[in-house]
């Protein structure tokens, strides 16, 4: 069994892609994501609760604020590296894991089981990535 706690958010961001297969998203580009960040634990906390649900959605809030209003092509932390709706997921979990890892989500990383990333692009196209911890 696994209980299962989701905060949503959105970031708006500008980016290009290489690579022939991008089409005219080689060009540069505006894209609008709806995030739902989930946290995986097989046991509930003391209070009743799998991470507290303000510090997960201001952790959240946070990491998709360092992102939003921004061109991605111009972050060096993605130097080189096609901002594809699957590695935008992969870097706000991994950012999510480094806030579990610090007791900033009020719970010690080692009881959670996991985390998962999730980015609509639309109502008809999402991407994932979910980690273990």
């Amino acid at each position: 069994m696994m209980y299962t706690l989701t905060v949503r958010d959105h970031m708006m961001v500008a980016h290009s892609f290489t690579g022939d297969m991008f089409g005219p998203a080689q060009r540069l580009h505006g894209a609008t994501f709806v995030v739902d960040a989930a946290f995986r634990a097989a046991e509930l906390d003391e209070n009743g609760v799998v991470v507290d649900i303000g510090r997960a959605s201001d952790v959240l809030r946070d990491i998709l604020s360092s992102l939003t209003y921004r061109n991605l092509d111009d972050d060096p932390r993605f130097a080189g590296v096609n901002t594809t709706t699957e590695r935008l997921c992969e870097f706000i979990a991994e950012q999510l894991a480094t806030a579990a890892r610090t007791g900033t989500l009020g719970r010690d990383a080692g009881d959670l089981h996991g985390i998962a990333v999730t980015l609509h692009e639309s109502h008809v196209a999402w991407a994932s990535y979910e980690l273990e911890l």
